[in-house]
């Protein structure tokens, strides 16, 4: 019987692993702590895969599983860490003609962890606000009120570019 639930979970797990990098990439912005993000959701969800098999929308409750675990990450002291011997000075916002992506996502970084996670979940993941409220735990109100606090956070850092951010009207 063990056999055939760690199965399950091993085909879940690699049909799903490249969207939950994905998922992980776009919330964080790093390749690398996102690979540490999925790692730790996926140990999570063998911990617990009889929850998540019994739930009505399996990818649903794995993405709650990844969101809260990069917002976990996040509260940690250790993610705070640099290892330099001084803080390196940010760079000044200079138009370098990349491509929207890599300046969305650059602004993105800059903002609170909740803002990154609504932001992505609402308008890249295209999720309502009553599924972003239940993968992060609070009401569709504050899903809101990060929303527009985060949009007009990524407008003021984005300047001329924020016209760019069209998608999010």
């Amino acid at each position: 019987m063990r056999d055939a639930w760690e199965q399950e979970y091993v085909e879940y797990v690699t049909a799903r692993l490249p969207a939950l990098r994905r998922l992980a990439c776009l919330l964080c912005g790093d390749e690398h702590r996102a690979d540490d993000i999925v790692q730790d959701a996926i140990t999570k969800l063998y911990v617990h895969w009889d929850k998540a098999r019994a739930a009505t929308n399996v990818d649903a409750y794995v993405r709650m599983v990844v969101v809260r675990t990069f917002l976990d990450e996040k509260r940690l002291a250790w993610s705070r860490v640099r290892l330099f011997a001084t803080t390196p000075d940010r760079p000044n916002w200079v138009d370098t003609g990349a491509d929207d992506r890599t300046v969305v996502r650059a602004a993105l970084s800059g903002l609170p962890t909740r803002q990154q996670a609504v932001l992505v979940l609402r308008f890249l993941y295209d999720l309502p606000v009553a599924e972003v409220s239940e993968i992060l735990g609070c009401s569709e109100g504050t899903v809101k009120s990060q929303t527009h606090h985060g949009l007009v956070a990524l407008r003021q850092v984005l300047g001329d570019r924020s016209k760019a951010l069209a998608w999010t009207e």
